[in-house]
Parts: structure tokens; sequence; C-alpha cells
């Protein structure tokens, strides 16, 4: 019997019906035409290509997160949120968005929690077999090509991935932005998510290659702070971690609000409501 690929023809030009075999080819029973119903039944629209377009879209969850990595003097500073979101919806206050990858090597995850859980811990898989088979390390130019070359491979079924691999090699400290549509690129500074453009403000402006150890960590709190702060789908906790010449190591872990009231004391025993302040500051500047 012939395939039935009625479903694929346009609406109006659906045949409902399996066209006929011939007499020679039909050796079991002889009949010269099936008819049976449409198996797929498509939508009665004009343009079936926008269509389909429109409805995915419609459907698209809205993400948001903010995570950010940076180079300096002394090695790597990755901090992160810990939200996870689905437009107005917040589903958790406590996922870890930093993958560790292996001693030297973290990854940090913005876009698809599951899309980005899955590769990079396939990722540690492959790096872990390239340890074994060339007895040493993988190079973290060598780890963000691997994934850059599995997620182009994908590139245009769903996926949704914008990661940092971060870590410590041969040549120092590294760090590489690769995105779901298979980009990657090299550089010393990076913040990924709906809050990166709020990240990136506070970082830019406080980002000096030769800091200190201490205020780099608190450079990189502080540009994930100021991020949950404006930004609704980024939130929970802040996590600091710091990659030298020895590995990684979790550098602290701090509630974003425990982290406002102590950057700002004096909202703490503020008795005016936020409300009022800012109508008592709108009422100013127009008289």
């Amino acid at each position: 019997m012939r395939t039935d690929l009625s479903c694929l023809d346009p609406p109006t030009l659906c045949r409902n019906r399996l066209p006929g075999l011939g007499a020679e080819e039909d050796v079991m029973t002889g009949l010269l035409e099936q008819t049976v119903p449409c198996q797929l039944e498509l939508p009665q629209v004009a343009d079936l290509d926008a269509f389909e377009k429109s409805a995915v879209d419609m459907v698209k969850p809205s993400k948001g997160t903010t995570t950010l990595a940076f180079i300096y003097k002394d090695g790597v500073v990755v901090a992160v949120d810990s939200r996870a979101s689905m437009g107005p919806y917040i589903s958790s206050q406590t996922v870890k968005k930093v993958i560790e990858i292996n001693p030297y090597l973290l990854g940090t995850m913005a876009g698809g929690a599951a899309d980005c859980q899955f590769w990079q811990r396939n990722l540690g898989l492959r790096c872990r077999l390239h340890e074994l088979s060339h007895k040493k390390r993988i190079s973290i130019a060598g780890a963000s090509k691997l994934l850059a070359n599995i997620l182009f491979s994908y590139r245009g079924m769903g996926l949704s991935m914008g990661t940092m691999i971060a870590g410590w090699d041969d040549s120092g400290p590294n760090v590489y932005y690769i995105d779901s549509d298979g980009a990657r690129l090299k550089g010393q500074r990076f913040s990924v998510g709906s809050g990166s453009t709020y990240a990136y403000g506070v970082l830019d402006t406080g980002y000096k290659w030769d800091l200190k150890k201490e205020a780099a960590c608190e450079l990189g709190r502080r540009a994930i702070y100021h991020a949950t702060f404006r930004d609704a789908a980024s939130g929970g906790t802040v996590s600091v971690y710091h990659i030298g010449p020895d590995g990684w190591e979790k550098i602290s872990g701090d509630d974003v609000n425990d982290l406002h009231y102590a950057y700002y004391p004096e909202q703490s025993t503020q008795q005016t409501p936020p409300e009022q302040s800012m109508t008592d500051v709108a009422s100013t500047s127009s008289s």
C-alpha cells in the first residue's frame, strides 16, 4: 500500500482519500482504490507557515535569569542568581545555576533549565573522556568548542541556551560565551540573561584588571544584586564562585533581601512607605 500523504496537502486541496493502487501493484486483494478519512486535519488558514510561527511564539515560555563572569589578574569570578521563572510564574528560588563540570571548569545556566543542565552535564562527561584518553585536562577553549559544536548540530530544533564556560588551564583564566545557535565568543567579561543589562551597568562601572580577590567577588555579588532589584525574573540568592590556579571555590551564597538591607541599612528603619517617598519626590521635582 502507498503511504497516505494527503495530510501534507494545503487545507483546500486535502482530498480526504488514499489514492488507489493499480491492479498490477495490488497483488494482495485486487482493490483498485481505498477511501479513508484524512489522518491529520490542518488549520483552515491562508498562510500556514505564518500561522505556525505565531502559534509557537504565543506559547513560547518567557524565561529570566542573571549570570555573569569576568577575568581579572588573579582569576575568574562567576556570579549567578537562583530564581527559575516562566513569564510571571516563579517556580523556584533555589536553582543552582552554576554547573561544576570539573575541578577547574564551571558552566552557567541561562535559558531553558533542562537544556542547560543536560548539555552541560553531557559536556562534563565528554571532558572526562578526553582526560582519560589524553592523560591531561581539556583546555577551556576545547571544552567550549565541544559544547558549541553540539549546540550547532541542534540549531533550529528548539534549544534555548545562553551559557558561559569559565575556568583555568595552562594558558591561564578563560571565559567563553556559547548559545543555542552555536555562537562562541571569547571575552574578558560577560553577563547573560534578562537582567544582564542591569548587571553590565554595575560591572562596567566597577571593573578593573588589578582588583583584589575580595573586591572582585564583591563586584560580582553587587552586580547580580542590582540586577535582581530591577529585574522581576531574577532573584533568590546570589552565588559567587572564584576560579584560580588551584581550581574553583564557592565564595558565598547570600539572600538578595539580606544584601538589600546590608547595602542600604537606612531603608530597614525607614518609616515612610516607598510609594509615598516616590510621590513626594515627584511633587517636589514638578514644583
